[in-house]
């Protein structure tokens, strides 16, 4: 008896690059979450949050900016010529760019998880008191 199955293609890259490219963003989303949870932002001291995580949402922003960038790059040169490996100055300078900012940015993703986990910014304390009295002033 003869199977009539059709070869087993391997995956795209495409699909694998938009994988990234939607866990970078949940990453994003689920630190923002984290940070719409913690009492400082509940208490209305968002300046306080953006300030001492801003490194990691900038970075975030960036690094997700580049991964469409050099995944949308990649693809566009695969598609349009598939026989061939492609890889021009252009693409050589964004990916050492790319893996450079990666580096930065998960680093700064485990920091900040990391510093979510202080109790001080889920519960009223002095240090907290002492940031409201400040500001208000």
């Amino acid at each position: 008896m003869k199977s009539h199955c059709l070869p087993h293609a391997s995956p795209s890259p495409l699909v694998f690059d938009s994988i990234q490219d939607i866990a970078t963003l949940f990453n994003l989303i689920i630190v923002l979450l984290m940070l719409f949870n913690t009492f400082v932002f509940q208490v209305g001291l968002v300046a306080i949050l953006l300030a001492r995580f801003r490194a990691l949402l900038m970075l975030s922003a960036l690094y997700l900016t580049c991964s469409i960038i050099l995944h949308s790059w990649l693809t566009n040169l695969r598609w349009l010529n598939t026989n061939k490996f492609i890889w021009t100055d252009g693409i050589q300078v964004l990916f050492v760019f790319h893996r450079t900012v990666s580096v930065l940015y998960y680093y700064f993703y485990k920091r900040t998880s990391e510093c979510l986990g202080d109790p001080r910014l889920y519960e009223d304390s002095p240090w907290l008191q002492e940031l409201f009295a400040r500001v208000r002033q």
